[in-house]
């Protein structure tokens, strides 16, 4: 089973979880924008104007909050002195991994030079949200453009992931603000949040390392420069003060590249997932009876049938009609057949939607594109999810999710490289068959090329993301079977510094390579990873000849491991067991 957080985009992403490898390599998009193109444009620069005025509004209510603690230290904030830090600030600063930018944004900030070390949380992720708005205001305006293809994609996945990073830093800010933090929230929610921002940055900036050249690449690199590091800077400093991720667990001294033609692996597991057995206690009571009852015998609001008897003929459509920002569930019915629509998204706004099918490979959502889901509260049951491109193509994600609190329950995933893309925030998996040329189930690849199961993107040490593969069996196909002496598969390589990966009492088949875990670029990451084994079993479980990097473990601790169960892994927060669903928590029943 497989559960996650969030996190930043790995192929697996800024999520707990990981089953993909290439976050964001740019989808195919014609260059002339349609009608829908431009509605869903335009959608986006009036959210971005909105975005501002909110954050106006926000730099307005810290001036409130600080301006009364001395009037005269606000009026020297443009003199020369201004430049000069608080011990608060200083002290902040070096805490973070980009301490000059730090110093410098923070004094920009009104309020700042005296505002205490707790205060600059909430100033932090104020002045970050206000650069993030600004940066997808001033974005918004190279809509319309002329782009290459591959330009225009690249364009149209940043703007919504900045889109996603205001949202995320909204949140977050929301819940430090001095005396207003909901009680709902935890440490782990905000983590999450932060880290899920801090992956759509990346993810967005690789879009554009794909593209040699052009005016849009220059202009975006402009809007998108500090980003990263300014979310960065605010993990490390909520993590400082507001408690970190993981106590107890080594994080090695603190110091993605994308797929290319001549890499020749393939990575299927996405960055923040954990497998396991049971469902998640963030389920609520609905949800769970919704995925344990028969599929015939849930009442559907809407109903999708390729011959015309239900509501929709299309599933597009169907998610079309799906209300959104909804607190409701909203019940998707896929009867039996091959559904093949390009371009099948599940928007932000669309929370809380539930696709069930009537089994895997009865109701098949194929095609040649990703299927990303994005909408906080997706699950999706009884279904197969393919991308039929071939291991020529390299990327082939056949379904991609950013949501959180996401479910995939008996359901198949099918493709080649980076099968299952999870790319931030925090999913469970359970029942589900995962198919790629590195993936639970190994394909046979190409000539020449290995399996790779997992490529985790943890960038930054603040990050609480990863992927727990707990209780699961790693096998091979039948394909794969019978050549496995010549397409060696490997548990996982680091797709970024800090890549975070475990396998717990899982069963691993003979087909996995005795050294276990396969570099990424010479020594990259070797030392700042963390990649770990617990009393797993099988034929290629054995542990004697694994790698030897300083950043890989055989934990003998069960406090250690327990780390990365259900219970301390996916809901250190209090939306999790609130709900009192049955699962494993912990390290066995």
């Amino acid at each position: 089973m497989e559960y996650g957080r969030l996190q930043p985009s790995e192929p697996g992403g800024s999520s707990k979880h990981h089953v993909a490898e290439n976050p964001s390599l740019p989808q195919t998009a014609t260059s002339s924008a349609s009608s829908t193109s431009r509605s869903r444009k335009n959608k986006l620069i009036l959210i971005s104007l909105l975005s501002v005025a909110l954050i106006l509004a926000s730099a307005v209510s810290a001036v409130v909050l600080f301006a009364g603690r001395s009037k005269a230290s606000n009026s020297a904030a443009s003199s020369a002195l201004h430049r000069k830090p608080t011990k608060a600030i200083s002290d902040a600063c070096a805490r973070t991994r980009f301490p000059s930018l730090c110093v410098d944004s923070l004094l920009d900030f009104p309020g700042s030079t005296t505002a205490s070390e707790q205060d600059l949380v909430h100033i932090s992720f104020n002045m970050t949200l206000q650069r993030l708005s600004k940066a997808l205001y001033l974005s918004s305006s190279l809509s319309y453009r002329q782009m290459d293809p591959y330009s225009r994609s690249a364009y149209d996945d940043c703007l919504e992931l900045l889109d996603d990073s205001v949202d995320a830093l909204s949140r977050a800010l929301t819940s430090v603000i001095p005396g207003a933090a909901s009680t709902s929230t935890s440490t782990q929610d905000v983590l999450t949040w932060l880290s899920a921002a801090l992956t759509n940055q990346d993810t967005c900036g690789e879009g554009f390392e794909q593209i040699n050249g052009g005016d849009v690449k220059n202009e975006m690199d402009q809007r998108l420069k500090d980003l990263s590091e300014l979310v960065s800077n605010c993990l490390a400093i909520y993590s400082a003060i507001g408690g970190g991720d993981f106590s107890g667990v080594p994080i090695q001294n603190r110091r993605r590249r994308l797929l290319g033609n001549s890499d020749m692996e393939r990575d299927i597991m996405g960055d923040n997932a954990n497998v396991s057995r049971d469902f998640p206690r963030w389920l609520g009571r609905r949800e769970r009876r919704l995925l344990a009852v028969p599929g015939s015998q849930i009442q559907a609001d809407i109903i999708v049938s390729k011959d015309g008897s239900g509501t929709f003929k299309t599933i597009a459509e169907a998610i079309k009609k799906a209300p959104e920002s909804s607190s409701r569930r909203t019940i998707i019915y896929v009867k039996a057949g091959r559904y093949e629509e390009s371009n099948l998204k599940v928007a932000r706004k669309k929370t809380n939607l539930m696709f069930i099918g009537d089994g895997k490979g009865k109701t098949i959502i194929t095609g040649g594109k990703t299927s990303p889901a994005q909408g906080a509260g997706f699950i999706a049951r009884d279904l197969t999810f393919e991308n039929y491109a071939g291991p020529d193509k390299h990327q082939a994600v056949a379904l991609r999710i950013g949501a959180d609190h996401a479910v995939v329950y008996h359901c198949s995933i099918i493709g080649y490289q980076d099968t299952f893309y999870v790319h931030s925030n925090r999913q469970f998996v359970r029942e589900t068959d995962i198919y790629g040329t590195c993936s639970l189930y190994a394909r046979k690849p190409m000539a020449n090329q290995k399996n790779t199961i997992t490529a985790q993107n943890r960038k930054d040490p603040n990050q609480n993301t990863g992927i727990s593969i707990h209780d699961c069996r790693i096998l091979a196909t039948p394909e794969l079977e019978g050549s496995k002496g010549s397409f060696p598969t490997y548990l996982g390589r680091p797709w970024k510094l800090y890549s975070r990966t475990v396998y717990m009492l899982s069963f691993i088949g003979d087909h996995v390579h005795p050294r276990g875990w396969l570099e990424w670029n010479g020594n990259f990451a070797l030392d700042t990873l963390y990649y770990g084994e617990y009393m797993n079993s099988g034929p290629g479980a054995a542990v004697g000849q694994r790698v030897t990097w300083p950043g890989y473990r055989v934990i003998t601790s069960p406090v250690e491991a327990g780390k990365f169960t259900v219970a301390q892994f996916i809901y250190g927060s209090s939306w999790l067991p609130s709900t009192g669903v049955a699962f494993l928590a912990g390290l066995s029943v």
